[in-house]
């Protein structure tokens, strides 16, 4: 088994490059759904956080209300830290259940928004970046997402800069590019990925 980690900045297209990932046979695994999936109603995630924070957290049908529980977090950093020893350990769980449920052989792809911000990249075999310059970000913040200038600029300034980011890359993939070029970028590095696969498993069966 081969385990990728796949970050990238806000609009830098890394959704783009998992989904085509995916397309290839690679096994997926995004830390986002997951974070989510793990205080849905009813899940003892759920019951945490409002153990935690109050009911004031939950919508009216009985589901997290994030942008309430955001505007608590991120304004008080020890109640994002509670926050987060409730949920990161819930992910790690469930991501470590979806890898073990992966075949011996397969490339599972880790989708971390903020792996560089926290430090991951040690988890990992090897670490993909999707780059792309600020410009094409904020443009496609604003234009495709609807986002004003000012609150995308503030989502880029809170991650890992463009340079932090490269710095802890095994594979940068450019996506500065038309679609059909950045279709055969992935191709190349799908091709390299499923080599570093079988050399892993082959060693893996070596030692056993």
């Amino acid at each position: 088994m081969l385990k990728v980690g796949l970050t990238g900045g806000i609009g830098a297209g890394k959704s783009e490059v998992s989904r085509l990932l995916v397309e290839h046979g690679a096994v997926l695994i995004d830390a986002d759904r997951i974070a989510r999936e793990v205080v849905a109603p009813g899940t003892p995630g759920l019951r945490a956080v409002v153990d935690a924070f109050g009911t004031d957290v939950l919508a009216p049908d009985g589901s997290l209300d994030r942008p309430r529980l955001g505007s608590i977090v991120f304004a008080d950093p020890d109640r994002l830290a509670v926050l987060n020893s409730i949920v990161h350990p819930l992910v790690g769980a469930r991501s470590r259940e979806l890898e073990e449920a992966a075949a011996p052989d397969a490339v599972v792809i880790h989708d971390v928004p903020l792996l560089t911000e926290n430090g991951l990249s040690p988890l990992y075999d090897l670490v993909i970046v999707v780059d792309a310059r600020p410009e094409t970000q904020l443009d496609r913040l604003t234009r495709l997402r609807g986002m004003t200038e000012e609150d995308a600029r503030a989502r880029m300034a809170a991650q890992a800069t463009r340079e932090q980011r490269r710095a802890i890359a095994d594979i940068v993939i450019d996506n500065d590019v038309p679609l059909d070029a950045l279709r055969k970028r992935v191709d190349e590095v799908w091709d390299d990925l499923v080599r570093r696969a079988r050399g892993t498993f082959a060693a893996d069966g070596a030692t056993e």
